[in-house]
């Protein structure tokens, strides 16, 4: 039997300071809409140096969220006339270019929106602090690496979306931050969301912690925010946990703002929430990929969202449009995985009846299995990935990050692995919530994977 969203409310106030203390979060805010009502709460502090607390009014980086309003923007453009899904993004970005040639010809807009587009997404450029960032970054994206052909699997790519932010400024003559403001956060009224530093300091806004040693504890970022050339992928976009809600009520309303206006067409809406790629089996569930949502196969009806990660901070996005009802939590550092599992995902199931799948059990994995397919090192911009195998037959997965990834906390331990399902590998030692399970495909022509993905792909380089 569901609860109301008082009763939700009440429960969410009881258990959220515990729950920071446990999973050393410094601060986090919440908030929860059911049928147009909205329950916010905060808790913690929003800077360890400071001990300023946490409010409902705190802003917080909502990281990789921003690719949902970008994508809201492109469908803006396609509701007007001026862009076309399928075509190839060269027709309104001609200087668009990679290493590959012919693969840059192939992008399609869609691909770019699908995470589908094939080319090394984790490239960090810090182009310029400048209205030019962008322009810039994708500018530099001519010696970028095509990982597989476009449109063959799913891989997630921060650069893509930079590249539709770019698509965004070209058709409408302004710079990213201005089109977000002018296009989403004026129409849909928001007070509370904010593009940048400069913006930001006018609010009380939470500041990023980093674990950098294992077993540490999280510490404020030396640095505030990620490069601006990542500002439609992620990196500018910050709102109050209660602004978050104004874009999903967006979402859940076909389209029509607070003064009814329809700032962006039923049939987009619709478009964003239909599958569009299927994600690999990465061992809990077979989730899918709309039109810049993430849709999750939840049980008890639809879910859709998105998660986002900066300097530190981690924020969590998910909105059921069969119940009327969203759910944002944004943080700023500590264990913050263990905080969505314990507090966002019984929350849900309290007020919707909706249940996120349980995770595999270890013990439903064999650490004694033939890992030959497996073995050997896969590489991307983000880390060197090695499947190795020990003496005693067992088998481990390592990482050594690259550029910015080694900067952002502790290098991660080997992990043991154990044969799940056809090709795909849980995580031992850890459970699913903090640690991602892999999954290995193609042939690289002896029978060994080609690729392995975690929800972004790694091609094998050893032979």
């Amino acid at each position: 039997m569901v609860e109301s969203l008082a009763q939700v409310g009440a429960w969410i106030e009881a258990e959220l300071p515990g729950l920071l203390e446990k999973h050393s979060v410094p601060g986090a805010a919440i908030a929860v809409l059911s049928a147009d009502e909205v329950f916010t709460t905060a808790g913690g502090v929003i800077n360890k140096l400071t001990g300023v607390d946490a409010a409902t009014d705190t802003v917080f980086q909502v990281g990789s969220i921003t690719k949902v309003w970008t994508t809201t923007l492109v469908m803006q453009l396609v509701d007007e006339g001026l862009v076309e899904l399928d075509a190839p993004i060269q027709r309104y970005l001609p200087e668009f270019a990679l290493a590959n040639a012919e693969a840059a010809a192939q992008i399609t807009v869609r691909n770019l929106l699908t995470h589908t587009s094939g080319f090394e997404g984790d490239v960090f450029i810090a182009t310029s602090e400048g209205e030019d960032a962008v322009k810039l970054f994708v500018d530099a994206l001519r010696d970028t690496d095509q990982l597989f052909p476009p449109g063959e699997m799913f891989s997630y790519n921060n650069a893509a979306f930079c590249v539709l932010g770019r698509l965004v400024e070209v058709i409408r003559g302004a710079h990213y931050e201005a089109c977000l403001r002018q296009y989403l956060i004026e129409p849909m009224q928001l007070t509370r969301a904010v593009t940048g530093a400069n913006e930001a300091i006018r609010f009380r806004a939470a500041v990023g912690h980093l674990t950098m040693t294992a077993g540490g504890e999280p510490e404020p970022s030396k640095e505030w925010s990620l490069i601006r050339a990542h500002s439609p992928a992620g990196s500018v976009l910050c709102t109050s946990a209660e602004d978050l809600m104004g874009f999903a009520k967006l979402h859940l309303n076909g389209g029509v703002g607070p003064d009814g206006r329809q700032i962006v067409s039923a049939a987009s809406i619709a478009a964003m929430q239909e599958p569009q790629v299927l994600l690999p089996d990465l061992g809990d569930s077979r989730d899918s990929w709309g039109l810049g949502w993430r849709l999750f196969d939840w049980s008890g009806g639809r879910t859709i969202g998105h998660n986002g990660g900066t300097l530190g901070q981690s924020a969590f996005f998910r909105v059921f449009p069969d119940h009327g009802v969203a759910i944002a939590l944004l943080t700023n550092g500590g264990s913050t995985q263990a905080l969505y599992s314990d507090l966002v995902l019984p929350a849900v199931q309290r007020l919707t009846g909706i249940e996120a799948p349980a995770a595999p059990e270890a013990s439903e994995g064999t650490t004694s299995f033939d890992a030959s397919r497996y073995l050997g090192t896969y590489r991307s911009a983000a880390a060197d990935t090695h499947v190795t195998q020990d003496d005693d037959g067992r088998v481990w997965v390592s990482h050594d990050l690259q550029g910015i990834f080694a900067e952002l906390g502790a290098t991660p331990r080997p992990i043991e692995l154990a044969h799940w399902r056809d090709d795909t590998v849980l995580a031992l030692g850890t459970d699913q919530v903090t640690m991602p399970q892999y999954s290995f495909t193609g042939d690289d022509g002896t029978g060994r994977a080609l690729y392995m993905n975690s929800g972004r792909t790694s091609r094998r380089v050893t032979v």
